[in-house]
Parts: C-alpha cells; structure tokens; sequence
C-alpha cells in the first residue's frame, strides 16, 4: 500500500490464528469422517492417509485465507484486501467513519478477538466493510478513535488554559 504524502500507518495486521481454530475444528470432523469412510471402504490405511490429506487441505487453506487479509489502518483511511488468486480492495477515508459496533460471543471473548463493523457515510457495500477476527478490537477501535479526534474535533483546552480563537 502507498502511503500520501504526510500519511502514516497506525494499524496493520491480519485475522487472529485464533479466529480460524472454529474452520480448522470442522476440518478436522470432516478429514475424520473422510478417512473413516475410506477407512471402511477401501482400507485403515487408505483411509488414514486420505484423513490426512484432507486435514492438511484444511490446513493450508485456512493459512492461505489468513495470510492473503490484510487490514490497514492509516492516519487517513481504513483498508481490508482479501483474496488469493483474485484480489478484493475495500477503502473508506477516515473522515467518512460514522459509527463502528464490535462483535464477539462468548468463545471470542475468551479468546480476545472480534469483528468489528463500519458504518461510513453514503455506505454501499453494507456490512460487507469490517474487520473480521482481529485480536483485540477494542484497541483498534481506541486507534481510529485517537486518530479521527486529532483530525477533525476541535481542540478542548485543558481547565485554566484559554478557550482557542
């Protein structure tokens, strides 16, 4: 990603390892009911092998979908890029933020990631611009916060200071 002039990087990182545990956990009931079928039909080493196999596809695509997100957060905007053979961009200026909720249930709380949602102004893509699985997303939301208040709100002058003109 280029960056503008003056523009720096607050925030940069992908989907948490932990976020994918519930992907690689259906994974692994689907390599063990694969290899138990091939198992019964063909033989235990067949099926053992072709368990394997089936795992270590799971594996490596849910790696592949983790490394190829990645989420940027600048002093001017927001940026989500997926894909692995095609490339999905999605970027909102920072100025165009207008609300943000944070998801997690109880399983993601426990583990410290969460999605976080962002409303912008005119939104077409809906609920389609978040932050899917991230660790910590309470501290990005603090992040954007900091950064949306140093470039639009006005300063508030601390108590004795004078009001500025």
């Amino acid at each position: 990603m280029e960056l503008s002039p003056g523009e720096s990087v607050i925030f940069s990182g992908r989907p948490s390892w932990r976020s994918i545990l519930s992907f690689y956990f259906l994974g692994l009931l689907i390599a063990a009911a694969v290899g138990a079928a091939v198992g019964f039909a063909v033989s235990l080493g067949v099926g053992v092998a072709a368990g394997v196999g089936v795992f270590l596809i799971v594996l490596l695509a849910g790696w592949l979908k983790r490394l190829f997100t990645k989420y940027t957060i600048t002093t001017r905007r927001l940026r989500v890029q997926r894909g692995v053979v095609s490339r999905q961009i999605q970027e909102t200026r920072i100025e165009r933020l207008q609300d943000h909720s944070i998801h997690q249930s109880l399983l993601e709380r426990i583990l410290r990631i969460g999605t976080i949602d962002f409303d912008t102004a005119a939104d077409e893509q809906g609920d389609m611009f978040r932050f899917e699985g991230v660790d910590n997303p309470e501290r990005i939301v603090l992040s954007i916060d900091r950064v949306t208040q140093q470039a639009g709100a006005p300063s508030i002058p601390e108590p004795g200071e004078p009001a500025p003109q």
